[in-house]
């Protein structure tokens, strides 16, 4: 009798475990997403006390090698806050960047370095990790494009093994502008103008090595496309996104993620969601989007299904895959983050 009660009382004991483990294992709350690129979301993730770190647009983001999640924001109380994984705050810094816009990191040798630019002070600048300026380039006199330094905008960089510094002046001629490590103009090309390998709203830039050989992934956000062209500037693809006006391309692995400002077109405030493209540059989730539909080859047109943001502006991928959403003009709020499921 013993016996027989102990194996019951164990059982019991093991069913509860196993009851237990996939009830943990269970999502909390809605699941959104499509195709296993699939989230639960949290919108209280990044929330600090607004009276000591405010923020006014939450721009964009970025994981260092520590692991940490650096947000930029053009709050100049705290221009750049640091989390940890978990939303806690680990560091602030920055007053001088009122028109904080594109961050983006560099690893020179083992030292990683940001890239920040400037809406409103029209220059881009290097900086260490804790916000001391390395380097600043202004606007482009030299190229004869410019006249004055407000028709420099810049919103986003990005950085090549070598070194050589690539700006997507989105808010302004639309040029793609290349420098070497030390600044100095090497070419530029795009710019405003009909015809694919013209830009209008080239908002973000970033290096695909996805397939081999790198090149560069160029928003051209109010014509709902990335741009593909070789690192001298020669076109190569366009990415028709129907529906969704981008921002910047973020890729971690094989997979392509964007923030979707506004669908489906910039003309509706406040429809904005998240896009996600497989290897072969084909959308298999929308974080608040309609679900990715294809007629043959051709990418239906998408827009805003789910309530779940205003006017994202960035997506952050961590190295467990989980992503963090910063937002423009959506009420002062702090990043959400989506758990991977």
């Amino acid at each position: 009798m013993e016996r027989r009660k102990f194996i019951q009382a164990s059982a019991l004991v093991t069913a509860s475990f196993y009851i237990s483990r996939d009830l943990f294992a269970r999502p909390k709350g809605p699941v959104y997403g499509h195709q296993g690129m699939r989230y639960t979301l949290d919108t209280r993730w990044g929330t600090l006390d607004s009276s000591r770190h405010p923020v006014k647009d939450c721009h964009e983001m970025i994981q260092d090698k520590k692991g940490r999640i650096i947000l930029l924001t053009n709050e100049t109380k705290n221009n750049v806050l640091i989390y940890n994984k978990s939303g806690k705050l680990l560091e602030y810094w920055g007053h001088e960047f009122p028109g904080a816009h594109g961050l983006t990191l560099a690893n020179e040798n083992g030292t990683e370095y940001l890239f920040i630019t400037d809406t409103e002070k029209h220059q881009v600048y290097k900086t260490t990790m804790d916000g001391k300026i390395l380097m600043t380039i202004d606007y482009p006199a030299e190229t004869g494009f410019y006249k004055k330094k407000e028709a420099f905008v810049p919103t986003e960089t990005t950085i090549a093994d070598n070194g050589d510094i690539y700006i997507a002046d989105g808010y302004g001629a639309q040029y793609i502008l290349q420098y070497d490590h030390q600044g100095k103009l090497l070419r530029t090309f795009g710019g405003r103008g009909e015809g694919d390998a013209h830009l209008d709203n080239a908002h973000g830039i970033c290096i695909d090595r996805r397939q081999g050989a790198p090149s560069l992934l160029v928003t051209d956000r109010t014509r709902n496309c990335f741009k593909r062209f070789t690192m001298d500037g020669q076109l190569l693809e366009v990415i028709s996104l129907p529906g969704a006006c981008v921002c910047r391309p973020v890729i971690k692995g094989d997979h392509l993620y964007a923030a979707v400002l506004r669908s489906p077109d910039m003309n509706l405030s406040g429809s904005g969601f998240v896009t996600i493209l497989d290897k072969n540059n084909k959308v298999v989730s929308n974080i608040g989007g309609t679900a990715p539909v294809y007629n043959g080859q051709q990418l239906q047109p998408m827009q805003q299904a789910e309530k779940i943001f205003v006017h994202p502006h960035d997506v952050c991928v961590d190295n467990d895959e989980n992503l963090y959403v910063a937002q423009w003009a959506a009420g002062k709020v702090y990043p959400y983050k989506l758990r991977r499921v």
